[in-house]
Order: C-alpha cells, then structure tokens, then sequence
C-alpha cells in the first residue's frame, strides 16, 4: 500500500456534529477537502446550511440542522442519516458546551445542561448510528468513532469550569467504555483532546493579546492550534493509517498535558 492510500478518506462518509464553527468545522473542513462526503450538524439551522454550502465549493457537504441537547435531537439526527446513507465511515462528535463561573456561584443547571450535550448526545447518537457504522465496518477497515474531548478532562484546567472539565473526563471514559465493546463489531472508537484552538468557547481569552500571549506561554510548542493540526489528527484516525487504534485519547495539545 502506498502512502496515498495509507492516509485517504477519499469516498469515506462522514457525521461531524457541531460541525458549523471551531473545532468541528476544522475537521470538516478537513475531510471535505481529502474527498470525503461529508454531512454536518448544527443546532442553528441557517449558519450550518450556510457553512454547508461554503464547504460544497472545496468538496462535497450536506447540511443537517439539529439541537443535540436532547434524545429527540440525538435520534432525529439519526434517523436523518440512515434515510440518506445505507452505511456511515466515520462519526465525529464533536458538540459540546462550557460553562465558567467561581465555585461558590458555580449553578447546578450548568451540570444538568452540560452532561446532556457533552456526555449524554455522544453516547444516544453513537447507538443510534450504529447499524450504519456496523455496514461501514470491515475487519481491514473499521468504522470510526472519534469523541471530541478536552485537555481539561485530563488536567485541572486554568479556569473554572467544574462541569465542562468533568464531563470532558466522562467522555474519555465512555470512549474506552465503548471501544471495549465495539471493538469485535469492526467499530474503533478513539478521542481527541485539543488545548486551546480558535473557536468560540476560547474567544474570550484568544481575542484579547495579553490573555492569548499568556495562553501561549503555557503550551510548551509555543502557540495556539491551527486547523490542520486538529483535521490531521482526526484524518489519521479515520484513514487505514489509524485502523488498529482504538480506546485512545490523543492530546492535540502543544504539550500542554505534559505539565501534569
């Protein structure tokens, strides 16, 4: 096999939730430009056909709005899915919120929204897809589950954000959890842990220059992710290249796991 076709997703389906901003629309973005056929998912229905619709000059992408914070969200997603695809290569969650308040003020909804997008969407869509990932899967060529986690789900984070950390460690968890069990139905399940990237939840402190230069003296490589450092990962893991990993969480993070 040559290098090419060690690392292509070319002709591959392929689920990213969240899809429309950040984190999510760098793996997209991503995939679509390697050839693959790419859906994403959003909960503001007008951004995600927008951004759609930017992605389909590079490639190929369909737009599926969707408010994952439920189980009819998660299950309508789906459904939506499987009436346009007989099988599904790779699924990516990726939707996620934070929360950041002191800790004598931190509310309990926090915990309550934050476990019913972060953890609870990843584990209903996942079963919910996975008589299109079981089509997908061969023993060669798995199906792809990439969980999209946190450096703050492996170290106490800089800031306060009780719930988000804590629900980004429970995604790493359910990662190995499912990993374990889908591992004889030719289905890998992997996580990725980014450090700071340029996305919504991070333009508070990426925005302003002193908080940004503070960021970046924290990451031992000496500054903040770029896309191709988050759609390269997520492209190995779902390429033959990645087809014997599974249970993982890979820091994509400048080093900054290595403080500890």
């Amino acid at each position: 096999m040559g290098m090419t076709d060690l690392f292509s997703v070319s002709g591959k389906t392929v689920l990213v939730t969240g899809g429309s901003r950040g984190i999510g629309r760098m793996i997209a973005e991503g995939f679509v430009r390697a050839g693959a056929k790419v859906i994403i998912a959003a909960r503001k229905a007008d951004v995600c056909t927008a951004v759609a619709g930017e992605l389909s000059t590079l490639g190929e992408c369909t737009a599926v709005p969707v408010d994952l914070s439920s189980d009819a969200g998660a299950e309508a997603l789906a459904a939506a899915v499987r009436e346009r695809h007989d099988r599904l290569d790779v699924l990516v969650n990726n939707a996620g919120a934070t929360w950041g308040a002191p800790l004598e003020a931190y509310p309990e909804s926090a915990f309550d929204k934050l476990w019913a997008v972060n953890v609870k969407a990843v584990f209903r869509l996942t079963t919910a897809l996975l008589p299109v990932l079981r089509a997908a899967g061969t023993a060669d060529e798995p199906a792809r589950v990439i969980n999209i986690g946190s450096v703050d789900g492996i170290r106490v984070p800089w800031m306060e954000v009780y719930a988000y950390s804590a629900t980004k460690a429970a995604v790493h968890m359910l990662t190995r959890s499912l990993a374990h069990q889908l591992a004889t139905e030719h289905i890998t399940v992997n996580a990725i842990a980014p450090g700071p990237f340029e996305s919504k939840m991070m333009a508070f402190a990426l925005d302003d220059p002193a908080s940004r230069a503070a960021i970046e003296k924290q990451v031992p490589l000496g500054r903040i992710g770029r896309p191709e450092d988050m759609a390269g990962t997520a492209i190995y893991l779902s390429s033959r290249a990645g087809a014997y990993l599974t249970g993982a969480v890979i820091p994509v993070d400048g080093g900054i796991t290595t403080h500890g």
